[in-house]
């Protein structure tokens, strides 16, 4: 039996692509939904056997996971291991009560919703399709079905953005009373429409960036939200609402990967399917494994990630796991600045940001790194 408890599901089909995103995507295809559903059933056999007998998490990403042909979709579901957390991403205008109604049927236990903004003309600028109307409406709609573990997106920085419609933004959102929201820094990558289109703009809202992020956090924590990793926060009480599946790669365990563009790390290896739609179904239906690359992980690499994403989470690093990635000089000095924390107990001794230096993020895990 394998070791692996974490599965992630590619569906890379969209209604159309937005111009910021640099996702593996295609737009439409909906005669392709069957093959391509029948080559991730195919890749799943050929790796079943890394998976472990108790699989913890799946995740279904994209694309746009409810814009996949719903026959195609539940057979999916339905094919999948049994597992204690599976999420679905979806876009809100794809909620309907049958939708919901099959995931609901299908073992979904958690749905992320791409909000993304309460506004009009910012969601104009993204080129998102769903309207505020349609977020709510979509929230509603699977409350009606059963869920009670919802999850939202927002994004901050978005061009023309002000502070003041990041706060509305935020406040629709409270109102609709999911049990996790993500706040996440618009990143236009370099080369896509977005970019040329807004790339002054962009450059503009940069100087914002900080001040849109300690928004976030302090309107998030101030309504009862624990803010557990950098653009992740969920409500607090008796059940942990984390986002189990993402926690599985901050905390550095191996996953499986399928589909196209999928990754996987496993046993000291990362691989990676090459984005081709065709040569992935290709391959599969012809009973080969897909185009994939491969890299190995050494050590270092692998103590030098776990404490890049190890320290993202409010939850302490164990020193010793991460012990060659880190620069004990600068923990020190840092320390002494009030950014970072050294606590030992049973387990030894252990690392964390503290508040102040989560907000400087980036730049103090960088000085932490060991040359």
């Amino acid at each position: 039996m394998g070791h692996v408890r974490h599965l992630y599901v590619h569906l890379p089909f969209c209604a159309h692509r937005c111009g910021y995103c640099d996702f593996v995507t295609v737009v439409g295809r909906e005669g392709q939904h069957a093959a391509y559903v029948d080559a991730l059933l195919a890749e799943l056999e050929l790796e079943r056997g890394v998976l472990a007998p108790d699989v913890e998490t799946i995740f279904l990403g994209g694309g746009t996971p409810t814009f996949t042909e719903p026959t195609e979709l539940a057979r999916l579901l339905r094919a999948l291991p049994a597992a204690e957390e599976v999420t679905v991403e979806a876009n809100p205008e794809t909620v309907s009560p049958d939708l919901a109604q099959l995931l609901r049927e299908n073992g979904v236990t958690r749905v992320s919703l791409g909000a993304q903004s309460f506004q009009p003309r910012l969601l104009d600028v993204l080129e998102r399709r769903a309207t505020p109307d349609d977020v709510r409406r979509a929230v509603r709609t699977l409350r009606d079905a059963g869920f009670d573990n919802v999850s939202l997106d927002l994004v901050y920085g978005i061009p023309g953005q002000t502070a003041s419609d990041l706060d509305a933004d935020l406040t629709e959102a409270l109102a609709l009373e999911p049990e996790h929201l993500s706040g996440y820094e618009l990143e236009a990558k370099p080369g896509t429409r977005f970019t040329h289109a807004h790339g002054e703009e962009l450059a503009r809202q940069a100087d914002a960036m900080e001040g849109y992020f300690e928004q976030v956090v302090e309107t998030l924590t101030e309504a009862g939200y624990r803010w557990y990793e950098t653009a992740n926060f969920c409500l607090g009480g008796e059940r942990d609402l984390r986002a189990r599946h993402n926690l599985g790669y901050w905390l550095g365990r191996d996953y499986l990967g399928l589909g196209i563009g999928a990754v996987s790390t496993l046993s000291g290896e990362r691989r990676r399917n090459l984005p081709s739609l065709s040569r992935y179904v290709s391959a599969l239906l012809g009973c080969d494994k897909p185009p994939r690359e491969v890299e190995p992980i050494d050590s270092a690499t692998a103590a030098r990630e776990r404490l890049l994403l190890g320290l993202r989470l409010d939850a302490p690093i164990v020193l010793a796991d991460v012990h060659d990635a880190v620069d004990r000089e600068a923990m020190i000095r840092l320390s002494d600045l009030g950014l970072v924390e050294v606590t030992a107990n049973g387990r030894g001794e252990e690392l964390r940001l503290t508040r102040r230096g989560r907000f400087l993020g980036g730049g103090v895990t960088a000085d932490l790194m060991s040359a």
